[in-house]
Order: C-alpha cells, then structure tokens, then sequence
C-alpha cells in the first residue's frame, strides 16, 4: 500500500463525502484564526511596501468548504491592513497542495467559482485581477517549489499524518508488533511507541527542511496538527475505530493478519516531541506555540438553529465526519464491503464511551519564522 495513493479524504458531495464533513476541522480554523491574522499582519507588515505579490500555500488543503477559508481570511486581514496603512493590496498568489489522490476537480469546478464571486462581490476593484490560485499535487515530505520563492505557508490538521506507517511495527520474520491496533495505543508495547515516534522525527524534520528552501528568508509558517494525549486519557479517535474494527475481524476478516499488519500512517507528536524537532532542525524560530483541547463533539453540541441535538444525531454526524477522513485507506486494505458495519458500530457505541470519560481531541498551534529576515 502506498500512502500517497490511498491517503485522502473521501471527495465528491455525496453524503460522507469529506466536503459534506468537515465541520470539526472548520471549527479548529476559526479557533486558530487570531493566530493567522498576528502572522499575517507581521509577516506584511515587515515586508518592503514595494512587494507587488505575496506567494502563500496550503498544505493538506483537501477539498470542499474549507479549502479557501484560508485564504479568505488572509485577503480580508490583507485588505483591512492596507487600508489602515493607506496601501494598494499586493497580488496575492496562492498554492493548494495535496496527495494526487486529492478531488482537485471538486475545488476549481465548484470551490474556486464561488470564491471568485465573492471576491468580487466583497472586495470589488480593489482585488480584481489580484489573487490567483492553482493546485500542486504532491507529498509535503519532499520539494514542492522553488527555492526563496514563497513567502507564507499554512497547513491544518495535515502533518499527524506522516510518510508512511514505520516499517519497524513488521519484524524480519513477518511478527506484527502492534497486535489488536492500527495506531499508537494504550496497549501498543514500547517498541510502537519508539517506531512511530522515530517516524515522526524523520519526517517532520524533512518538512521543516523543504519548507525552509523554498520560503523566503523571514517568511513564517502556521502549522495546526493534533497533539498526544497522556497515556491515562481515554481512548483516541483512531483507537476506537481500531477497537471497532477488532471486534469485527473473526466476523468479516478471512484472515486475522489483515488486521494485525494494517497500522495508520498517523502520529500524534507531543508539545516536546514537536518543539525538539524544531530546535534540532534549527531553521525556523519558534514564534508561539499553543495548545488547546476540543471535545469529540464540541463543534456539534449546537445545531444550525441553536437547538441542542440529542445523542443519537451527534453519534451519527462523529461517525460520519470520521467516516470521510478514514474510509480510503481503511477501504483500501480491508475492502469497501465492511465499510458501512463498521461505521455503524462505531456510530451505536460511540456516543456512551463519549459519556463515560471526557474524549478531547489535543491540538498544537505553531508559528514559525525562517531565521534571517532578508528579503
């Protein structure tokens, strides 16, 4: 299996597509938007008033309602501080990045219209013509563009997911080391642990290296990905599906080794894990770091009309929104046609394990600024 082939989230807009799911990852955007705007701010504010074109990318941009969010904050935070600087706004040219198996069609066929029409409609003559956005289809764990050539780059919940899963958790004689998981678990013995954790390393120091060739020098990153949780915390999200799926193996497995070779390409670094591996990079200049903790289904307490919806309509809109992001590579390994059972024991289960502990998703919030601010 190929992580670049079958990592990607469901696209289309079908009913678990990732666009009709993808309320939580929205709901950390708009918490780490005060963030955005500091770095966005900043980062202009310190460039040349000459610079006619400001370069940013998007990485794990996927598709639907939050592939331009982005950026629409950043032509709104743009437009309000060259106004309050009395300035003409710079082209703005932007890059959204992705696996090859990323629904590009679904951005420029429905997304990118509609961004332009707002665009147009809100900001009118003064970014007519001025923003210009194209997909770059690509791992993020190598070179995407030239050297000095980009001044911002984001990226929100995209690099928990690593290269590939480490190919220690399989010993020499075929011994899987992660029995009874597909992840890092409380039952993963330390040998997981360090197997991921090394994975980790590699290649978030491989990230910060690329991303240090090919950002100006000066220019900064905003990066968000899930955290570890302590090793007495409840279960994580991946963990439940992979307790889910246990359940399922002498039922709908032929063979129980499809199950216990199958590990996710995902790792949860710590806020030290992190931090370590930026200092031993030593690139970039850790500007802020945050953390802050969400409930599974804090981004659903509350329904459209601001009523409060019941258990049963929560359970089922985690499980779908969890569904969009998992289903291509778990399908891909143990097969579309236990897809549908397995969703729907983790939508009846989901919602009394929620009730018996307090499940948070961690969250790790960085802005980083390549060292020697020469332009």
């Amino acid at each position: 299996m190929k992580v670049d082939q079958v990592l990607h989230m469901n696209g289309g807009v079908g009913k678990y597509s990732y666009g009709n799911s993808s309320s939580l990852q929205r709901n950390v955007i708009s918490k780490v938007k005060p963030v955005l705007g500091e770095s966005i701010i900043e980062l202009y504010t310190s460039m040349p008033a000459a610079t006619d074109c400001l370069k940013i990318a998007d990485l794990g941009c996927s598709a639907g309602p939050n592939t331009l969010l982005v950026l629409s904050e950043i032509v709104d935070i743009i437009d309000e501080t060259c106004r309050r600087l009395k300035r003409t706004p710079p082209c703005l040219e932007a890059f959204l990045n992705d696996l090859p198996g990323n629904d590009f069609n679904a951005i420029f066929k429905l997304s990118l219209p509609s961004f332009y029409e707002r665009l147009e409609r809100d900001k009118g003559k003064r970014f007519s013509n001025k923003c210009f956005v194209s997909g770059v289809p690509g791992s993020f764990y190598g070179r995407l563009f030239p050297p000095n050539s980009l001044h911002f780059f984001h990226s929100s919940y995209a690099i928990m997911w690593i290269s590939k899963a480490p190919k220690e958790l399989v010993t020499k004689t075929g011994a899987a080391l992660n029995k009874g998981n597909i992840c890092v678990a409380k039952t993963s013995p330390p040998a997981v642990f360090e197997a991921y954790l090394k994975q980790f390393k590699r290649d978030f120091a491989h990230f910060l290296q690329c991303r240090a060739d090919e950002i100006v020098p000066g220019g900064c990153m905003l990066l968000t990905t899930m955290g570890s949780i302590k090793s007495s915390d409840p279960l994580t999200m991946w963990e439940f599906v992979g307790l889910k799926l246990h359940d399922m193996v002498s039922e709908f497995l032929k063979e129980k080794d499809e199950f216990e070779n199958f590990n996710l390409p995902y790792y949860a670094a710590s806020r030290e894990e992190v931090k370590s591996v930026i200092e031993a990079q030593g690139s970039f200049e850790l500007q802020k770091m945050e953390v802050f903790n969400l409930d599974w289904d804090d981004y659903i307490k509350k329904g459209d009309v601001n009523q409060v919806l019941d258990e049963s309509a929560r359970a089922a809109i985690i499980a779908k929104d969890i569904r969009a992001v998992g289903e291509p590579i778990l399908s891909s390994h143990f097969g579309e046609d236990i897809m549908d059972e397995l969703f729907r024991r983790f939508e009846v289960d989901v919602f009394d394990y929620m009730d018996a502990h307090q499940c948070q998703y961690v969250n790790i919030v960085m802005s980083l600024i390549k060292k020697d601010k020469i332009y």
